[in-house]
């Protein structure tokens, strides 16, 4: 066990090392350059279709509303990482890490667009009647046939992966940190995630989208408020805290108090790397519950997705971040949950914990949900529709097991597997660019003709 366990880090270090890096970011900046921008200069028009695709439509072109499809996804992203992964990125990084999480999600936005573009246009109908997508559907329907071993790469990485990072690991960290806080036992934070999960999931997409559409607004919106609380009541180190994200994305982090110091490297490698771990650019998964959306539109579904990375990112890691500088905790040598935990507290003694503990459940839970139609897609890819119900089970049961038991050796290989369903993704994101800017192209050309801006198609 030893020796895998070796071999497993060993291929982590070079999954998530800086080849992997490059390659996520470099294919951001590329999408990025042949939409002309596109994504950055449309944010507007995305929250503004966000806001009217809280309509259904027609059902005949998806299950769920693009607002539910959104919200999904960002159940699925807005979790751990955004709580642990920033201060884990800072810790490590130090402050400068947070500006290089930034530009990982700029370039981002145009991976996800292109991803959730390409989702929509080659989706298929399962055997159910069901809108199925995602990049093996793209590689599948948009490439030769001696790209489909990509397709089949990506859904095994991506339906075993889900176990893990998706799964157990997720409520692992539900049920550490009501036990820490509240006195809750493992156990009872296990059964009862179960049973919620359970009754969420075995309703399919549009129960799952339901929920979501409700809880992820509230939590975000919840989040943002406490995290605005802590930088309120440090609002006099703002500007100190901005001057030490940029001079330290660009300089070495000198050691002070408990923090060891941290190269430039330091900060960007773990600056993107947490960056990519919390909004999910670059894996692919987003394109898999947009092409479920009602949507005769893959550029509209598109530019709905893509606020999945800039609400995650843009947002919500750069109010944890930002609590963390400005509170000052992040010199205190304390790392993960434990350091946002602390700027939370800070500001809010004896309540600050207690309501970062919240979301952490909250987040956990969501993210449960999300993952959880992620791997079902995935293996429906590999086996079909028969796949369904005893994914759903497993799933279900997995949920306990991930309260009660040590799970380094599970989050190690997950993390490994997360890593590589970059690689299909990216190389099918690459190959067919073309595609995504002639669609991009023709949609923008239409709305011109017709004197229609698209916000308010």
């Amino acid at each position: 066990m030893q020796f895998v366990t070796a071999l497993l880090n060993q291929l982590n270090a070079l999954v998530w090392g800086p080849p992997m890096l490059v390659l996520i970011i470099g294919t951001g900046l590329f999408l990025m350059l042949r939409l002309k921008f596109m994504p950055l200069s449309k944010i507007g028009a995305g929250f503004a279709l966000m806001w009217k695709g809280r309509e259904k439509g027609d059902q005949s072109t998806g299950e769920i509303s693009p607002f539910q499809a959104l919200m999904t996804s960002l159940a699925a992203t807005v979790g751990t990482g955004n709580i642990a992964g920033v201060a884990t990125a800072i810790f490590l990084g130090g402050p400068g890490a947070l500006f290089w999480m930034w530009c990982t999600a700029l370039v981002g936005m145009a991976t996800k667009y292109a991803e959730v573009v390409l989702a929509v246009h080659y989706r298929e109908k399962d055997e159910l009647g069901q809108h199925v997508g995602g990049p093996m559907y793209a590689i599948k329907n948009g490439l030769s046939k001696k790209w489909l071993w990509l397709g089949t790469a990506f859904a095994l990485f991506g339906g075993i992966c889900g176990f893990g990072i998706g799964n157990m690991v997720q409520v692992n960290s539900m049920a550490h940190a009501l036990q820490s806080t509240f006195n809750v036992p493992l156990w009872v934070t296990g059964l009862v995630t179960m049973v919620v999960v359970g009754l969420v999931i075995l309703g399919g997409i549009k129960r799952i989208g339901k929920i979501a559409s409700t809880l992820v607004p509230l939590m975000c919106v919840s989040y943002i408020v406490a995290a605005v609380v802590v930088l309120v009541v440090n609002a006099e180190a703002i500007p100190g805290a901005f001057a030490l994200i940029f001079t330290h994305a660009f300089s070495p982090a000198a050691a002070t108090g408990g923090f060891a110091g941290a190269a430039v490297m330091a900060a960007i490698r773990f600056g993107v790397a947490r960056g990519i771990f919390s909004n999910e650019a670059g894996l692919g998964t987003a394109g898999i519950i947009q092409a479920a959306g009602t949507s005769n539109s893959p550029v509209r579904s598109g530019m709905i997705g893509m606020l999945g990375t800039f609400i995650d990112t843009i947002i919500m890691c750069t109010l944890t971040g930002m609590a963390i500088i400005c509170s000052g905790v992040w010199t205190s040598g304390a790392s993960g949950a434990t350091l946002s935990a602390d700027a939370f507290e800070s500001a809010m003694p004896g309540y600050g914990g207690s309501i970062l503990s919240i979301a952490l459940v909250v987040f956990a839970f969501t993210t449960i949900l999300g993952w959880s139609y992620y791997g079902e897609r995935c293996w429906e890819y590999l086996v079909g529709t028969k796949a369904i119900l005893p994914y759903r089970i497993l799933w279900v049961l997995a949920v306990p097991v991930g309260a009660m038991v040590q799970l380094d050796f599970v989050w190690l290989l997950s993390d490994t597997l997360n890593g590589l369903m970059a690689i299909p993704n990216l190389l099918s994101l690459l190959l067919l660019s073309p595609i995504v800017v002639k669609l991009t192209k023709a949609h923008f050309a239409r709305d011109r003709q017709l004197g229609t801006a698209t916000p308010q198609r």
